[in-house]
């Protein structure tokens, strides 16, 4: 924990740390789920083997074959009308790139996989390692790869796509490339991390013009796997490719997923961290997002002493990622700091609007693009609980979810520590001021989202207080969060008004228990009755709509 940083959190009276008014408030959570249609998500049972292509240096030498398809740039331009027209229907007509990268940011000199102690870098190239058993295609995303990669869905069914999503073969035009970072864990600084069991296959353009970056997770060792097998389960596997999908339709910033497959390779895991392994299947991934770097890719450069790297890769994302930077400013990295800090702020209180808990929120796996990425020991709040914890490996509850928005000061106050070696005095002071504005953005997106839920219009006030007041409630009497605040957009006011909570209203019934819940009902109708030109039935209409 970033000492002093809880001192930087907003006050205001509100009950919801006890019945003291006055106390201060934690970062306050809540939880809500729309009930949404997802795309479809389709789950087969091919039988076939492993993907992925790559146009490979001659000297390279590497584990996955080369699977030759023909090259052809994915061209925005081309000006089809019918949208189908746009598909493609077979992988020897689609190419990544890794020229992209490869071409700026130095890589390892050493091509040879193993563990090891990695410098004066930012990617080591490193090949996926096949299965050695059949591969299922369990699902795929049909959006991700219609939408995204101009894939037509029978794409999917070919044994191409399995060996290209798997990891068994490279396709045309890519390189695959391990990413070197470090990184506090725990608040720690644990030194050199890295993709473990993960590589960057390519970069996609599609017709859109839009860049995205392929990556398998669970594809097999590289030189930062440290005591890691490289692989990952199905189970664990299974929850990044949905959880990844829902936090998209839920209107979060995060990493896609295209598509899962599982062999019958065995992975040992101890899932229970009680020294108990078990055998468990391997699985693989295939995740796609604008960009992989997070805040462990500066630091570990810092760390390292190796400031010409750290100033030629923040040029690069800058260059990249950041269109409204201009990289020939003297400033540009106080400015683009401001807009890490505005965006993370953002993220962390969408991710509290929906109840999501990270669950291992260190520096290596926040994104400076302020995107939700590396879905591990996530969860959703039911009961209203600040102290819950979705990972059990947290003994210390440091990244509980009543906590997650003082962990992103903390993380972005490394992300400035990272960036010092780089600034003169004038630019750190502006830097260290735009970090102390972190909770005022936080609380002010924060405060819009909870008024959103509440059906609230305009200003007021009174509204940080009646968000708090019903937080407490729903802490106090263990309220479910989701179905609290769909309720809420269920019941008419007159119903609210008679405080005779109808059973089908279970969340609310229990609320309605305790003594306090009269006294926020009238604070509540007493405030909606502010809204402008507003009916009770746009009121309930209007908080049924899914999003932030």
């Amino acid at each position: 924990m970033l000492r002093g940083a809880r001192r930087t959190v907003l006050n205001f009276p509100s009950p919801f740390l006890g019945e003291n008014w006055t106390q201060r408030i934690k970062f306050p959570f809540c939880c809500l789920i729309w009930r949404l249609q997802f795309p479809p998500l389709l789950l087969l049972g091919v039988t076939c083997h492993a993907v992925v292509g790559s146009l490979w240096r001659p000297s390279l030498q590497g584990n996955a074959n080369l699977l030759h398809l023909s090259r052809n740039r994915s061209n925005p331009e081309q000006g089809y009308c019918e949208r189908g027209a746009r598909l493609v229907s077979s992988l020897d007509f689609w190419t990544l790139s890794s020229e992209n990268l490869i071409a700026v940011l130095p890589t390892d000199p050493v091509k040879e996989n193993y563990v090891r102690k990695v410098k004066n870098c930012v990617f080591s190239i490193a090949f996926p390692t096949p299965f050695q058993s059949r591969v299922r295609l369990v699902a795929v995303s049909k959006e991700v790869l219609e939408d995204i990669l101009d894939l037509d869905l029978s794409v999917s069914e070919t044994d191409d796509f399995i060996q290209l999503v798997s990891g068994g073969k490279i396709v045309f035009g890519s390189i695959p490339l391990a990413h070197r970072y470090g990184g506090h864990q725990f608040g720690i600084w644990a030194d050199q991390l890295g993709d473990g069991r993960a590589h960057l296959i390519g970069i996609y353009m599609n017709r859109q013009g839009e860049k995205w970056e392929l990556q398998l997770k669970g594809s097999g060792k590289t030189p930062y796997s440290r005591n890691g097998d490289g692989r990952a389960i199905l189970r664990s596997s299974l929850r990044e490719f949905l959880c990844s999908e829902a936090m998209h339709y839920l209107g979060i910033p995060t990493s896609r997923a295209a598509s899962l497959v599982v062999s019958d390779d065995v992975v040992w895991r101890d899932q229970f961290y009680n020294g108990n392994l078990a055998k468990e299947r391997g699985a693989v991934v295939l995740r796609v997002a604008k960009s992989w770097f997070r805040i462990g890719s500066l630091e570990i450069l810092t760390h390292s002493g190796e400031l010409d790297l750290l100033r030629m890769l923040l040029d690069f994302i800058i260059q990249e990622y950041f269109p409204l930077v201009d990289v020939k400013e003297p400033n540009r990295y106080v400015d683009f700091f401001s807009i890490v800090v505005f965006e993370t702020a953002q993220l962390i209180a969408l991710w509290m609007s929906v109840g999501f808990a990270h669950g291992v929120c260190n520096t290596d796996n926040f994104s400076l693009l302020s995107i939700t990425i590396d879905y591990g020991p996530f969860g959703f709040m039911e009961a209203y609980n600040p102290d819950f914890v979705p990972n059990t490996s947290d003994d210390e509850r440091r990244y509980k979810i009543g906590n997650q928005a003082n962990i992103g000061m903390f993380n972005l106050n490394k992300l400035l520590q990272a960036l010092n070696p780089l600034l003169n005095p004038r630019q750190k002071q502006l830097a260290t001021q735009i970090l102390k504005e972190y909770p005022v953005l936080y609380y002010t997106r924060f405060r819009e989202l909870f008024k959103a839920k509440l059906g609230l219009l305009g200003k007021s006030e009174g509204d940080d207080d009646l968000i708090a007041f019903l937080l407490h409630l729903m802490e106090k009497t263990e309220a479910d969060f989701t179905m609290t605040f769909r309720q809420l957009s269920e019941i008419t006011q007159s119903q609210l008004q008679e405080l005779v909570i109808p059973q089908e209203f279970w969340a609310l019934k229990m609320i309605s228990k305790h003594k306090l819940f009269p006294a926020w009902v009238s604070q509540y109708l007493s405030r909606l009755k502010s809204n402008i030109s507003d009916s009770d039935s746009e009121r309930r209409k209007r908080m049924t709509v899914p999003g932030p």
